[in-house]
């Protein structure tokens, strides 16, 4: 199957939505209503969930709830019951870890928005407009589990945002020390996320397993395929972390202090970053922006009111690009936590997998 195709019969492929009435299983559901290659034949939730048309079970939080969806009977988060053969996760880590197992055994295809398995060697760890060939690993891993199905993961909210600001530059100039802060928005602990009078007028310097998730993924995502093709060599540059919860509803805005292996102009950064396409196969997709990269040309911007819908949700928006005192460079970068730091993600390594035949046809 080439790239950019769905389905050659013009069918779309049946998914699922596992933890479908959260705040990240209903943006998987919005972004999935409508889509050419992909229905939307199953949700899944908790167990107080199940037995329940959907309408019912989810507290719908953004915009019409999809027709297609609202009658849809909410199943158990289990292979035996849910059968669709791709599966996008978006339950919590408390029990994403097994039941996104049990589904890849039983021969699905699993996109994971989780955390439990996001730093498995064998396991790709994927932001899709900067490191989409590493899903090439997945043959190595059915190998080595001698399962039919696979597991993908894609990255942390904030890491995804700072990868893909960080990606041009690695490949120009390599990555030696990364300082990376970041001011995330609200809807990043979920519904109903952080009480009103905990974030209203303040800033909360602290997200458990935040820093630590930061630190470990930027590694894996900008490392390269290794030896034999069935893991991840981390690239080798140290990454140190801080990470705040701000009063923004949607987007998280890292800001970067970096030093590199060949010390870049602003101007050569910002060229690096201005012509960055991401891996081949990606553009054209139907969940791909038309630009992965958007540079912001005004001091003040990017900002999370003006910026953070920027190619559907699905471009990160990169801006005061200046020289570091200390280190080299200093940059600013914005995206969507939901859409391209979770669901988004998930279903543009979908669409990726289907164009090279991975789905079937």
């Amino acid at each position: 199957m080439s790239a950019g195709r769905g389905p050659r019969d013009g069918r779309r492929w049946p998914v699922a939505v596992l933890g479908a009435t959260g705040a990240v299983g209903q943006t998987f559901i919005r972004l999935l209503a409508d889509h050419p290659w992909f229905a939307i034949a199953e949700v899944a939730a908790s167990e107080r969930s199940a037995g329940r048309a959907y309408r019912d079970a989810a507290q719908w939080l953004e915009g019409p709830l999809p027709a297609a969806v609202a009658g849809l009977v909410v199943k158990g988060c289990h292979p035996d019951e849910v059968l669709s053969p791709i599966v996008f996760s978006a339950l919590d880590s408390g029990i994403a870890g097994s039941a996104e197992l049990a589904f890849a055994r039983a021969g699905r295809v699993v996109l994971s928005n989780a955390r439990n398995h996001r730093m498995d060697f064998d396991v790709p760890l994927v932001v899709p407009d900067v490191n989409a060939d590493h899903l090439a690993i997945l043959a190595g891993q059915r190998a080595a589990r001698g399962w039919t199905g696979a597991l993908v993961t894609n990255a942390n909210c904030a890491a995804t945002v700072a990868a893909m600001a960080l990606a041009p530059l690695h490949r120009a100039f390599g990555l030696k020390r990364v300082f990376v802060t970041t001011l995330q928005a609200i809807s990043g602990a979920g519904y109903p996320g952080v009480p009103s009078l905990d974030i209203l007028g303040s800033v909360i310097p602290y997200i458990a397993d935040e820093e630590p998730k930061i630190e470990a993924e930027l590694p894996k995502i900008l490392g390269a395929i290794g030896a034999g093709g069935a893991s991840i060599a981390h690239a080798t540059f140290g990454v140190s972390a801080q990470a705040n919860r701000v009063p923004v509803e949607h987007g998280h805005t890292a800001c970067l202090s970096i030093e590199c292996e060949r010390r870049p102009t602003p101007e050569q950064a910002e060229d690096a970053l201005r012509g960055w396409t991401g891996p081949d196969g990606v553009r054209g997709l139907p969940s791909a922006p038309a630009q992965p990269l958007v540079i912001a040309g005004a001091p003040d911007r990017p900002q999370a009111r003006r910026d953070v819908h920027a190619g559907r949700g699905m471009s990160v928006t990169v801006g005061r690009v200046r020289p570091d005192p200390l280190l080299h460079l200093r940059l600013v970068a914005l995206g969507h936590n939901t859409v391209v730091g979770a669901a988004g993600a998930s279903i543009l390594n979908a669409e990726w997998l289907a164009s090279n035949g991975v789905l079937g046809t």
